[in-house]
């Protein structure tokens, strides 16, 4: 099964995706907002694809914000 670019970042478009806590603690430690991971989903690359993870297949993104380089994981699960 492929990840759905266009369908992850319709998800957080909708307000319909949840961060982790491992990536909230990330995030906070390294001053990074919600708003730099939506550029990163909306407007970044998709790298990597890790469609045998479990419990959800998941991919890996690269995107700049400000010029900085982002990497974000993102797990699509079946249930959205």
């Amino acid at each position: 099964m492929s990840i759905d670019h266009t369908h992850l970042a319709k998800l957080f478009v909708e307000d319909n995706f949840i961060i982790s806590d491992h990536a909230r603690v990330r995030m906070f430690q390294r001053n990074v907002s919600t708003d730099d991971i939506g550029q990163v989903i909306l407007y970044g690359e998709m790298i990597e694809e890790y469609t045998d993870d479990e419990p959800c297949p998941s991919a890996l993104f690269l995107g700049y914000v400000g010029g900085t380089p982002y990497h974000v994981v993102l797990a699509q699960c079946k249930d959205h």
